[in-house]
């Protein structure tokens, strides 16, 4: 294991947004991506981007050194979307899933690596309608990236409990907080890592996942967590993407400290819980199904406790680090809200049970999306 000094670009962040393109007056999502990225992109050039989806469109940050450019950063490219959006005569919504629109009415983007995942995955592609948010820390020692995963692993499930926004799908209430988990649970190579003992053992596990044809390439390896295989970073894969700007600071936050402090215990040859495979998947299974609204699991001491407790023991595990950035009182304040007025789930639910309106729970995500931006 590397033991160097990391230099002075590690540790920085990028953020990945996937958002819904919404027709105003059905509140369905509508397939206007490429009539939308030309003009976003006249503002943005290629930090937005089509997804699989042609009612999807995805915005990446620039590298960022602090929360304050994350949150400028995000500001910045939500605005011109949302703006892009309505020169085409549409809205732009952040949530993992949208209330009530059918796969069955969405179109697949012609290019070519997505019309290979529709022909490989069939029906789990023609149901990809879901939308995460993605986070990359720099960590240029790819060992080093390697015993970080190992050590944050256990901390995935606080991460999804508090970013949760996707509650609905296909006008159901599907009883779970994060319904966008489950749907890209299905994928045969999803969900949390296992423990690796070295890059080398890494990369030859992706080396034969290739040869096996069980994946085309690495980039279709869509674990929770994993190396990117386009920039030095380790990408955080698990979040719903969030509603506002304030949750997205908050994932990209916590996700900075977390994988800073893993480095650090790596650095000084700190144990760490070797949890199982099961016990972890369980924990996150747990997370998307309820959130913040009843007990998760604490899988370094194999045992549920209140959501509360978890979240603030994450907390207290990162302190440290978002101390050493001085974004702990930022942190620490928005975390707060989340647990005081609900994650996106919990809000969207909200909503519905007032108006009993799907259409109103789109406004909602609309209304979200856009806090905090000056259009």
């Amino acid at each position: 294991m590397s033991g160097q000094i990391q230099r002075a670009e590690d540790f920085t962040i990028g953020v990945e947004e996937e958002y819904q393109i919404i027709n105003p007056k059905t509140r369905e999502l509508c397939s206007r991506v490429q009539q939308i990225l030309p003009i976003a992109r006249k503002a943005l050039g290629d930090t937005v981007q089509p997804e699989a989806q042609l009612s999807q469109i995805e915005i990446g940050t620039p590298v960022c050194r602090t929360l304050g450019d994350v949150r400028a950063e995000l500001v910045r490219l939500r605005r011109e979307v949302i703006t892009a959006a309505a020169i085409d005569g549409n809205q732009i919504a952040a949530a993992g899933t949208h209330p009530f629109s059918s796969w069955e009415q969405q179109q697949m983007m012609p290019k070519e690596r997505y019309q290979g995942l529709l022909r490989e995955y069939q029906q789990l592609g023609r149901e990809l309608m879901i939308f995460g948010c993605h986070v990359h820390v720099g960590i240029s020692d790819r060992n080093m990236a390697i015993s970080v995963m190992n050590r944050a692993r256990v901390w995935l499930a606080p991460l999804l409990a508090l970013s949760t926004s996707s509650p609905f799908w296909l006008g159901t209430d599907t009883g779970y907080a994060s319904y966008r988990t489950e749907i890209w649970s299905r994928w045969p190579i999803s969900g949390p890592p296992l423990i690796f003992e070295s890059v080398a053992e890494y990369q030859t596990l992706v080396e034969a996942l290739i040869a096996t044809k069980s994946v085309e390439d690495a980039t279709k390896i869509y674990w929770d967590m994993r190396l990117s295989e386009r920039y030095p970073t380790v990408e955080f894969r698990v979040t719903d993407v969030c509603m506002t700007v304030d949750e997205a600071v908050t994932i990209a936050g916590l996700v900075r400290a977390l994988a800073r402090t893993c480095y650090l215990q790596a650095l000084a040859d700190k144990p760490f819980p070797a949890v199982r495979y099961e016990l972890v998947r369980a924990a996150q299974w747990r997370a998307a199904r309820y959130g913040l609204n009843t007990e998760l699991v604490d899988v370094g001491e194999m045992r549920a406790v209140p959501a509360r407790e978890l979240v603030e023991k994450f907390l207290a595990f990162v302190r440290p680090a978002l101390e050493e950035y001085g974004d702990w009182d930022e942190i620490s304040s928005l975390v707060g809200e989340t647990m005081q007025r609900g994650n996106g789930a919990t809000r969207q639910r909200e909503v519905y049970k007032h108006t009993g309106r799907l259409e109103d729970v789109v406004d909602f995500i609309v209304a979200e999306t856009t806090k905090g931006i000056t259009l």
